[in-house]
């Protein structure tokens, strides 16, 4: 699962901005069931964001974190290319909803361990496995072992 979480001033967007940007992460994630992937607003009032010491509503702070896949690892060429990778289809998909409207903006994604992770109380199925491919399938987790 990729669980993202999106705070900001509860003004910065819109439902429909809300959705479309639910539906393009969820597209970023197209090798996966896309039940999989978890967008979470939460909406922040006007004194509730302080960046440097001061206020602002001018901030969208995200955070990801990385279950059903994890990246090669950083100290590795390939990991460091598709991190950098991974995080410029990251900028491009967030761009009309974040960088084009000019708000201060950050990201952090971790990763947890998979077999620390389950769907409705099911253990995922292995990665790219028949029943994973199931789970895509049908668009939901079901008893696998």
């Amino acid at each position: 699962m990729p669980l993202w979480r999106i705070y900001s001033n509860s003004k910065i967007f819109t439902d429909e901005q809300k959705a479309g940007i639910s539906e393009a992460i969820t597209k970023l994630y197209s090798f996966l069931p896309a039940f999989y992937v978890n967008v979470i607003f939460i909406p922040l009032g006007d004194k509730d964001v302080f960046i440097g010491g001061k206020p602002t509503t001018n901030f969208v702070r995200i955070t990801v974190e990385q279950i059903a896949r994890t990246m090669a690892p950083s100290d590795t060429e390939e990991g460091k290319t598709r991190r950098r990778g991974w995080l410029m289809m990251i900028n491009e998909t967030l761009k009309p909803y974040i960088i084009d409207r000019g708000l201060d903006w950050e990201l952090h994604i971790g990763e947890t361990p998979r077999d620390l992770w389950t769907v409705s109380g099911i253990a995922p199925p292995p990665t790219d496995s028949e029943a994973e491919l199931k789970w895509k399938a049908e668009n939901k987790a079901t008893v696998w072992e």
